[in-house]
């Protein structure tokens, strides 16, 4: 067993590597809360890919991982795995994303006997014609309901408008079309291909005593390791953006700007790179910027933006969003504020501040049993060891700031996408 342990924070994880190949974490955490969560390295990106040493590609209908996720819950039996958790009293659930997929419960009491049936219908998929019939009609209510989501349009339009090629146009619940194409026959075929113990990450956190959860946990695997490995193919993705604006009307009471900016060098250095980036939008867009000042004060914004650095195994892209019936006012200004510390250069005063909030932030999460396990999950996927964060956050300076801020904050990269009122 590997323990890592971080001093700052005064945290441990325990990691134990399975002869399977499944990876269980255990991240000890004096809490009335348990959380567990076990996920796949495999979301609505992997499209297509040559499953276990075959020659021939599988392409799969788009959205096949979020209806897999939906199935899994179906027992032999006749009972629906989530309704059983729900009735002993805990909190489950299950997520698909880009990357990956996660099945999970969260409770005070009862775990034992939550995970149990949380054991068993993660390892035992059972599909037929009736049962993937019987979802098709719940997905497609699904997709109709995201298509009357604003803030989800405005995501995806602003996507296709930086994307030609990448994966991430893909939406997460696919097509009406898409998912007509989706049997059990394809549903068997992704499990057996992704779902795999050498491609699976299993986390709890909570009041356990690592050594004697692990052992608990072993002793309910079923999966066997040992097969050859699946190869992913994405699409080459070009540098330049697609369109630099998308605009689209929708039932809103006042329009919502979303401006992105298109990342190629994502995978470098990713850890350094997403806490810079983190500490650059405080110093540009949150509450003790001048320029949400001025923008709030005239009127011209009601919040502060919302900025977020996504990225992921094959894309990488600066989202900030907010709502406004100026919109061309506020893009100007922005574009203004941006050259302006550019010429300028970061104040001191902004970037301590500025990273004493991250900084704060990233303990903060460590509060939470939830955050805890879903970041682990994620940055395991992502090639990153736990407490990497901490352990780089010192290496993080001015001019680094600096030289992200220009970097990724230029014209020929940046895509705007607006919803207006009908």
């Amino acid at each position: 067993m590997q323990i890592i342990e971080n001093n700052k924070i005064k945290e441990k994880v325990y990691i134990e590597k399975l002869e399977n190949g499944l990876t269980i974490m255990v991240f000890p955490k004096n809490t009335k809360k348990k959380y567990i969560i076990w996920s796949t390295n495999f979301g609505s990106i992997d499209n297509k890919f040559y499953s276990n040493g075959e020659e021939t590609l599988t392409t799969v209908p788009d959205g096949i991982a979020h209806y897999l996720e939906h199935k899994l819950f179906e027992q032999e039996n006749g009972r629906n795995s989530l309704d059983v958790l729900t009735t002993i009293g805990v909190d489950a659930n299950a997520f698909t994303t880009n990357d990956h997929t996660a099945y999970l419960f969260e409770c005070t009491d009862n775990f034992d006997e939550a995970l149990v049936e949380f054991m068993n219908y993660v390892q035992n998929p059972y599909f037929t014609d009736e049962n993937v019939e019987k979802e098709r009609g719940i997905i497609e209510q699904e997709i109709m309901m995201y298509d009357d989501y604003p803030e989800w349009a405005v995501y995806m339009n602003l996507m296709k408008a930086m994307y030609k090629d990448n994966e991430i146009n893909i939406d997460v619940a696919g097509t009406k079309e898409t998912i007509a194409e989706i049997d059990k026959d394809k549903l068997y075929k992704i499990y057996h291909s992704f779902y795999k113990p050498e491609n699976m990450v299993l986390v709890v956190c909570g009041d356990f005593e690592p050594e004697r959860i692990i052992l608990k946990l072993k002793s309910m695997i079923t999966m066997k390791g040992g097969e050859l490995p699946t190869k992913r193919v994405y699409n080459n993705e070009q540098e330049e953006i697609v369109n630099k604006y998308t605009e689209k009307k929708m039932d809103v009471s006042m329009p919502i700007l979303m401006i992105g900016y298109k990342d190629m060098n994502y995978q470098n250095h990713v850890v350094k790179r997403d806490l810079g980036l983190g500490i650059l939008g405080n110093i540009l867009f949150s509450k003790s910027t001048k320029l949400y000042e001025d923008l709030y004060e005239s009127g011209k914004i009601i919040s502060e933006p919302g900025f977020d650095y996504e990225f992921s195994k094959t894309f990488g892209h600066v989202l900030i969003v907010t709502k406004t019936n100026f919109v061309e006012d506020v893009i100007k200004y922005f574009d203004e504020s941006i050259e302006e510390v550019k010429k300028n250069g970061i104040k001191d005063e902004d970037f301590i501040r500025s990273k004493k909030r991250i900084y704060g932030d990233l303990v903060k999460d460590y509060n939470d049993v939830a955050s805890i396990s879903t970041d682990l999950v994620q940055d395991f996927f992502m090639g990153v060891e736990p407490f990497d964060y901490f352990e780089e956050f010192n290496s993080i300076n001015k001019e680094y700031i600096e030289e992200l801020l220009n970097e990724i904050f230029v014209q020929n990269k940046k895509v705007i996408s607006v919803i207006k009122p009908i």
